[in-house]
């Protein structure tokens, strides 16, 4: 007797190899409003009240999101968790239209009290390119290809 199991991955289930892919990036924040403050200036839509909140999301173009949680949240579910010490471990790459939005973006952070890690520059790799630090000292590096 033969058993026949439905799985969508074709006719044979050996075939059929688990496919993890890309969903979100995972921040953890040690202050939520703070952070929810810097990410809505570049464009992201948290949901209203998610600076009261332990953990939001915002969705991203192409379904990615970008979920923030507390310190004290991921200590919930993780008692031994410190956060790491030193910076430079995690960057996001925000695309802007022109470079002189780069330019815009990063004084108008800065103008808010963001601290800035490196100027608006041409990259010799043909970007106008810049990095602001959010709240965590996180990188979010502002970009935008130069004319060629």
């Amino acid at each position: 007797m033969s058993v026949s199991f439905k799985t969508g991955c074709g006719s044979a289930a050996y075939r059929c190899r688990m496919s993890p892919r890309f969903d979100a990036i995972g921040l953890v924040v040690s202050d939520m409003a703070a952070s929810v403050s810097f990410y809505r200036r570049l464009g992201f839509a948290f949901p209203e009240g998610a600076e009261h909140e332990p953990h939001t999301e915002a969705e991203l173009p192409g379904g990615l999101r970008l979920l923030l949680d507390t310190e004290d949240t991921v200590r919930s579910f993780n008692p031994g968790w410190q956060p790491p010490s030193g910076g430079g471990r995690t960057s996001l790459a925000l695309r802007c239209d022109t470079p002189g939005e780069v330019d815009t973006v990063y004084e108008e952070l800065l103008g808010a009290g963001h601290q800035g890690d490196l100027k608006p520059w041409d990259a010799f790799w043909g970007q106008r390119y810049a990095v602001v630090l959010d709240p965590d000292g996180n990188g979010v590096d502002l970009f935008a290809p130069l004319p060629q």
